[in-house]
């Protein structure tokens, strides 16, 4: 061979040596013997851009990024989901329950002086009479009553018989003021003991005092709040 010939051969592969260095690609996955590396591992790449082919590539090997149109996998990044903690439950406020309504059940027992509410062998109420039964039906106001009972009262003096009719007398007289007071008709009753239970002697003027009476017992209810002792 001419001593020119192989200087130009030489210098040839020189050049081709430096293009192909000049023209390198990222590196190569290692062992892929389908695309030709230079020294420092990377594809060979051709004036044109694209990796140069050994004669072993095949479709199976184009895994290098950047030749054969093989791309970068993106790197999906990974945003930590920040869990929000529940809210506490609303625990809606609980009033108190108001205190039990207890009922309370009244009993009282009133005695009208019948010397002092009425004339002598009379049956009409006097002014003093009217005042002390509107006390008591203002008392009731407001209360639910179950029964009031007015019970007339003589001393011995006459027959047993007059005597039963002027008690029986004046607790009607006792029933008609309350019912202008508006106490219920349904639940007030009267009777007349005449002569038969004394509270004191009928020997004395004082003792047959006390036992010209009419006395009153109403037994009524009220509401309470609370608990009763």
């Amino acid at each position: 061979m001419h001593p020119l010939t192989n200087l130009t051969l030489t210098l040839l592969i020189f050049y081709a040596g430096q293009t192909f260095a000049a023209n390198s690609a990222p590196p190569l996955v290692a062992d892929n013997i389908g695309y030709l590396q230079d020294t420092g591992g990377g594809a060979v790449l051709s004036t044109n851009g694209d990796c140069w082919h050994t004669g072993g590539w095949r479709p199976a090997l184009a895994t290098v990024v950047g030749c054969d149109g093989v791309l970068a996998k993106a790197t999906a990044v990974t945003t930590p989901q920040v869990i929000q903690p529940e809210p506490a439950p609303v625990v809606a406020k609980t009033e108190a329950p108001p205190p039990p309504r207890v009922m309370e059940t009244v009993v009282e027992k009133i005695t009208l002086d019948t010397d002092a509410y009425f004339d002598f062998d009379k049956s009409v109420l006097k002014k003093g009479g009217e005042d002390s039964l509107k006390l008591l039906a203002n008392r009731l106001s407001g209360m639910s009553i179950k029964v009031i009972v007015a019970t007339g009262h003589t001393d011995a003096i006459g027959s047993e018989a007059y005597n039963l009719k002027l008690s029986e007398r004046r607790a009607a007289a006792v029933k008609t003021y309350l019912l202008s007071q508006s106490l219920p008709s349904d639940r007030i009753y009267t009777q007349g003991k005449g002569e038969s239970e004394p509270i004191a002697s009928n020997n004395n003027s004082k003792g047959r005092s006390e036992n010209r009476r009419v006395d009153i017992e109403v037994v009524s209810t009220r509401q309470q709040i609370g608990d009763k002792d």
